[in-house]
């Protein structure tokens, strides 16, 4: 089946003075969609930079996979790092519909052009690798030119109020990266455009 009509975009920056972050991004196209996830390594520096590898390749394994057993395998693989937050969010190829689930700290907001309504993900406090809530995937149907926004706590809180939908994905990763980072710590921005042909 076909990658599912998304167009993505990452903007991001490690720590002040690092070349190394611990904030990762994937976008990996599987059976019957699109796989989107932003990825925080507690910390920053090295150690959060390579619990952000770990994750970002057990998410690699089986992008097609339950975002529940995407996410159970990311903590057994993370448990000799120092661990992570992750949302994830499957776009499916058949429907106008995204899965997400999140566990710790990395926001995952819907921006629906027009009405500007925002539907945030419901993050499950907990760390990959060290210590899963209970998981339950949410899905929410999408609509012509919904914006998807991932993005770690680099970002200040309230980010979610200066989406703009109209937009193009890169310049709006950008500009959230740019005027929402709050410094003193590893940063990403994922910006995901839905738009189904026809």
């Amino acid at each position: 089946m076909s990658a599912a009509p998304v167009d993505v975009a990452v903007a991001a920056a490690p720590f002040d003075g690092e070349t190394e972050s611990g904030d990762a991004a994937v976008i990996l196209e599987a059976a019957g969609g699109t796989l989107v996830a932003a990825v925080d390594g507690l910390g920053h520096g090295p150690p959060a930079a390579e619990a952000a590898r770990t994750v970002v390749a057990a998410v690699e394994a089986g992008p097609g996979d339950p975002l529940q057993r995407i996410v159970q395998r990311c903590h057994a693989a993370a448990t000799a790092t120092r661990g992570a937050a992750l949302t994830l969010a499957f776009v499916h190829a058949d429907r106008p519909a995204m899965s997400w689930l999140a566990v710790g700290n990395v926001a995952g907001v819907l921006v629906r052009p027009g009405s500007e309504r925002r539907t945030n993900v419901v993050a499950r406090p907990g760390i990959v690798g060290a210590s899963l809530p209970p998981l339950q995937a949410s899905e929410v149907t999408l609509e012509q030119g919904d914006t998807l926004v991932l993005a770690t706590d680099g970002l200040r809180t309230g980010f979610a109020k200066a989406v703009q939908p109209y937009l193009a994905p890169q310049e709006s990763a950008d500009r959230l990266l740019a005027e929402w980072s709050r410094g003193g710590d590893d940063a990403l921005v994922l910006v995901a455009r839905y738009a189904r042909k026809g």
